[in-house]
C-alpha cells in the first residue's frame, strides 16, 4: 500500500543537529528502509555537523543530513535522508542548497544512490568514481587463516594506543586530509581494529565495526592489495557475522579475491564531488572508506 503523503511548509526552519536527535535520526533512516544504526549516528553526530528539519506534527524528523568536515580541504556529505511522508516536495534540495551555502567555497564529496544523484548534479555535483558493496562470509584457505594474506610482506596485528600518531601520519597522507578526531574515535567505535607492519613500520590499518547485525570493513587502508587481503583476512577471523566492505570499484583485484572467497556484489554507489575534480589524496592505498557517509 502507497505511503500517504503530507505536504510539508517550504518555511520550516533548517536547525543544527545534537546527540540528543540520534533516535530521531535512526528513525529517519529506518522510514526509509536503512537500518536504524545508532551507532553510526552517534559517530557522525559527534564528528560532523548534522542539519535537520523538524517534523511539523512534532514526530521527529522530516529530513536530515550530516557534515564531515576535515580542515578547508574538502568536507563529506552524508546521510541525506527525507522523510518518506514529504518525500519529493524539495526539502532535500532545500536542505542541500543551505548546507552548500553554509560551506562555502570548500569543496564538498559524497556518495549517491541512483535516487539523489539527479539532484546532486543539478547543483553542480559531478561522478568521479564509484564503489561496490559486497557482502557475505569471507572462506579462507588454511595459509591466509593463518595470516600469510598472498603477496604481501608486512604482518598484522591488533592496533593500540602507541600506534595512533603513525595511524594518523598515514591516514593523512591517503586520505589528502588530517582527521585525528574522526580516527581518535575509531578504536571505541570498532569491535577489532587491526594494523599492517612492515619493518616496524604501519603501512596500513583497518577497522571492522557493527551496523544492524552485521560487521562493516571500514577504513580499509593499505600500500598495495596483498596488505589490503591480508588485513580483510585478519578481521575476517575475528567475527562469526556477517561482513559488509564498500570496496573502491578500481581496486578490481581485490574485488575479485573478495568475491572469489565468499563476498557476493549487492549495490554500487556513485562517489561524486562539487569544487574538486576528484576526491583528494591517494586513491590506491584507499581501498574502503569507514563509512560511505564520512567519505
Amino acid at each position: 500500500m502507497p505511503s500517504i503523503r503530507h505536504a510539508l511548509p517550504d518555511n520550516l526552519p533548517i536547525r543544527l543537529l545534537t546527540r540528543g536527535d540520534l533516535v530521531a535520526c535512526a528513525d529517519l533512516s529506518e522510514d526509509r528502509g536503512w537500518p536504524r544504526d545508532e551507532h553510526r549516528w552517534s559517530l557522525l553526530l559527534g564528528a560532523g555537523t548534522g542539519y535537520g528539519i523538524d517534523d511539523p506534527t512534532g514526530k521527529g524528523l522530516a529530513a536530515a543530513c550530516v557534515v564531515t568536515s576535515y580542515g578547508h580541504t574538502h568536507a563529506a556529505l552524508g546521510m541525506m535522508l527525507v522523510a518518506e511522508r514529504y518525500a519529493r516536495q524539495g526539502a532535500g534540495r532545500r536542505l542541500l542548497v543551505h548546507v552548500l551555502s553554509a560551506h562555502g567555497e570548500t569543496p564538498l564529496t559524497l556518495f549517491a544512490t541512483d535516487q539523489g544523484r539527479p539532484l546532486y548534479e543539478k547543483l553542480g555535483f559531478a561522478v568521479v568514481g564509484s564503489v561496490e558493496r559486497l557482502v557475505g562470509r569471507l572462506v579462507l584457505d588454511v595459509r591466509a587463516e593463518a595470516g600469510g594474506a598472498d603477496d604481501s610482506s608486512a604482518t598484522t596485528r591488533r592496533a593500540t594506543a602507541r600506534d595512533l600518531p603513525a595511524i594518523v601520519a598515514l591516514d593523512a597522507s591517503v586520505f589528502g586530509s588530517e582527521r585525528t578526531q574522526m580516527l581518535a574515535r575509531l578504536p571505541a567505535f570498532s569491535d577489532h581494529f587491526r594494523v599492517a607492519e612492515r619493518a616496524d613500520e604501519v603501512v596500513g590499518f583497518a577497522a571492522l565495526w557493527p551496523s544492524d547485525g552485521s560487521h562493516v570493513i571500514g577504513p580499509l587502508i593499505a600500500p598495495d592489495t596483498g596488505t589490503a587481503k591480508a588485513l580483510v583476512a585478519s578481521l575476517a577471523s575475528d567475527t562469526e557475522l556477517t561482513m559488509r566492505v564498500e570496496v573502491d570499484t578500481r581496486h578490481t583485484e581485490l574485488r575479485r579475491w573478495l568475491t572469489e572467497h565468499g563476498l557476493t556484489a549487492v549495490s554500487s554507489t556513485a562517489l561524486m564531488a562539487r569544487g574538486c575534480p576528484d576526491v583528494p589524496g591517494d586513491w590506491s592505498r584507499r581501498f574502503a572508506p569507514l563509512t560511505v557517509a564520512t567519505g
